[in-house]
C-alpha cells in the first residue's frame, strides 16, 4: 500500500517553524571540520586585490557585450552578445551579491557595498531583505520552516522547477515584493527576520528601483524599441538566469533537510574556470557553509584542507544532475527521500525528516 504524500510547511510562520524550534533545530550548533585555528585565520584574511581584478574583468565584460549587442541590434548577430550579457546580468550577479553580502569579497567595506547594491538590482533581490534572509539561511540551513531560501520544496513541483531556469517564478515574486516594499510594507515572513530599524531602507531602495524600471520601460515605449528593456530590468534577469539556476540548484538539491551537518545537506561540485568565474567559487559549497567568512578566492584552498573530513566532491555539473534528477523524481511521491551520503570513516548517514502531522 502506498503511503500518503505528506506536505511540509515551508513558511516561516507555520507548524514546521514551531517544530524546528521545539526540536532544537533553530539556531543550533553545527558540525565543523577540525581545521587548525591558525590556518583558518590565514584563510579568512580579506584582500582587495583578487576582487578588484575579478570585478574589473566583470565590468569590462558588461561594457563589451552590451556595446556589441547594441551595435548589431536588431540583426540576429546581436543575440550571442545579448546571451553573454544576460549571463553576466542574470547569473554572475547571484554570486556577487552573495559574496559581497558576506562582506568577504573585498577587504574595503564600501567596495563590497557598491558591488552588492549593483548585483542585487540586476538579479532583483532587495538588498536589505536578502542580507537578513541569507543570515537566516546560514543559521538554519535547509531547516524546514526556518530557512527562507530553500529552492526546491517537497514534494517536487516539476513545472515550477522547470520554469525556475527561466527565472519565471522568481521574477514574478520579486516584482510583487518590490511593489509591496515601495508602498512601505513587508511580507509577513519578512517581518520575522528583517529588523525594524532596517525596514525604511527596504522601502527607500524599492522606490528607487521602481523609478529605474519604469524609466527603462518608458524609454522602450518612446523609441518603439525593445533595446532598453533588453538591457535593464526583468528581461535580462530572466533570459540570463539559467546559468545561476543550473549551478545554484546543485548546492542543496536532493539532499537532507532538518540536519545539523552541512556535509549532509550541501554539495561541493568541481567546475571549469569559466563557470567558477561566473559563480565566484560558490561550487565549493560545503566549505562555504561550514566556514562562511572565508573569502571566495580562498575556497579552493579550504576545499583541499577539508578533504579528509568531508564527502568527496561531485566531479562535474553533469554528475550532480545525474544524482539530483532521480532524487527529484522520487521526491514527487516520497518527499522523505534524500540522497545518502558516505561520511569519512565509513559512516553511512541518511537523515530522514519527520512527516508533517
Amino acid at each position: 500500500m502506498t503511503e500518503p504524500i505528506f506536505i511540509r510547511d515551508y513558511s516561516l510562520l507555520g507548524k514546521d517553524a514551531k517544530r524546528a524550534v521545539d526540536e532544537g533545530l533553530a539556531n543550533a550548533q553545527w558540525y565543523q571540520a577540525p581545521i587548525a585555528r591558525g590556518r583558518l585565520k590565514d584563510l579568512m584574511k580579506r584582500s582587495d586585490g583578487p576582487a578588484i581584478r575579478d570585478t574589473s574583468i566583470w565590468l569590462a565584460a558588461f561594457f563589451i557585450t552590451a556595446g556589441l549587442a547594441i551595435y548589431f541590434y536588431p540583426h540576429w548577430w546581436s543575440w550571442p552578445f545579448f546571451l553573454s550579457y544576460g549571463i553576466l546580468y542574470g547569473s554572475s550577479t547571484d554570486s556577487r551579491w552573495h559574496e559581497c553580502g558576506h562582506g568577504t569579497a573585498f577587504k574595503t567595506r564600501w567596495m563590497n557595498q557598491v558591488v552588492y547594491q549593483m548585483a542585487c538590482f540586476m538579479i532583483m533581490r532587495a538588498p536589505t531583505v536578502w542580507r537578513w534572509s541569507h543570515t537566516r539561511h546560514h543559521t538554519d540551513t535547509i531547516i524546514v520552516g526556518r530557512d527562507p531560501e530553500i529552492a526546491i520544496m517537497r514534494p517536487t513541483y516539476v513545472l515550477k522547477l522547470v520554469m525556475s531556469y527561466f527565472a519565471v517564478p522568481q521574477t514574478i515574486d520579486a516584482i510583487k515584493k518590490i511593489a509591496m516594499h515601495a508602498t512601505g510594507r513587508l511580507t509577513s515572513e519578512e517581518l520575522t527576520f528583517v529588523p525594524e530599524t532596517e525596514r525604511q531602507s527596504v522601502y527607500f531602495v524599492a522606490r528607487i528601483w521602481v523609478l529605474i524600471h519604469l524609466s527603462a520601460i518608458c524609454t522602450s515605449l518612446y523609441f518603439h524599441s525593445w533595446l532598453p528593456s533588453l538591457l535593464i530590468g526583468p528581461l535580462p534577469t530572466m533570459y540570463g538566469a539559467w546559468v545561476h539556476v543550473m549551478t545554484g540548484l546543485t548546492q542543496h538539491g536532493g539532499l537532507a533537510e532538518n540536519v545539523l551537518d552541512h556535509r549532509l545537506n550541501s554539495r561541493t561540485v568541481l567546475m571549469n574556470p569559466i563557470i567558477r568565474f561566473i559563480y565566484w567559487n560558490m561550487n565549493y559549497h560545503v566549505e562555504h557553509h561550514m566556514f562562511p567568512m572565508v573569502p571566495y578566492h580562498q575556497l579552493p584552498q579550504l576545499y583541499e584542507d577539508m578533504k579528509p573530513y568531508t564527502v568527496p566532491a561531485t566531479p562535474s555539473i553533469i554528475a550532480a544532475y545525474r544524482e539530483m534528477i532521480p532524487a527529484w523524481i522520487k521526491q514527487i511521491k516520497d518527499p522523505g527521500y534524500v540522497i545518502p551520503r558516505q561520511l569519512p570513516g565509513g559512516t553511512h548517514a541518511v537523515m530522514q525528516p519527520r512527516p508533517s502531522e
